[in-house]
């Protein structure tokens, strides 16, 4: 296979739109729990959500799902989507409100680039929410490459460095 050109500097995922059985439901954990803004309802079809104003980040629907089960293990599918929070203090915000939810973790993770915590949403759509740690922190080898790590994340201190 023929290396192609590299992708542009820059370009990034600009958001995700997910397949739900219930809208209200995945309202409920999107909006209720994580926080997000709800920016635009389309009746009980599809809803916009965002972080900050954008027009959206998350775009909900039960167009081809409604009342529908997961997708059973496996299949090929969405493995999680990944939400960045900008700091720290932030993500330590959105696990008091997961577990404050009664929402169990299905893990955390310290990556060494990045802190991480799994869940799941009400359709079992698999949730990472990790904030990314500075450059100058990230691990690399010998040779100069990035070398990731998955450790267990002190989810305690994580909770500690909640903002007031």
């Amino acid at each position: 296979m023929s290396q192609s050109p590299a992708v542009a500097a820059g370009t990034r995922i600009g958001h995700v739109h997910l397949k739900v059985a219930d809208l209200d439901r995945a309202l409920g954990f999107y909006c209720g729990v994580l926080g997000f803004e709800l920016m635009q309802r389309m009746g009980s079809g599809a809803a916009f959500i965002s972080a900050g104003g954008y027009h959206h980040h998350i775009g909900l629907n039960t167009w081809e799902s409604k009342g529908g089960s997961p997708p059973p293990p496996g299949t090929t599918g969405l493995f999680h989507t990944a939400i960045l929070y900008p700091t720290r203090p932030a993500l330590a915000d959105a696990l008091h409100r997961v577990l404050t939810a009664g929402i169990v973790l299905d893990g955390a993770s310290d990556h060494g680039v990045s802190e991480a915590l799994y869940l799941r949403d009400p359709d079992q759509n698999g949730v990472e929410l990790y904030w990314d740690k500075p450059r100058e922190q990230w691990p690399f080898g010998a040779d100069g490459k990035l070398a990731m790590v998955t450790k267990r994340l002190d989810v305690e201190g994580l909770l500690k460095q909640r903002e007031a």
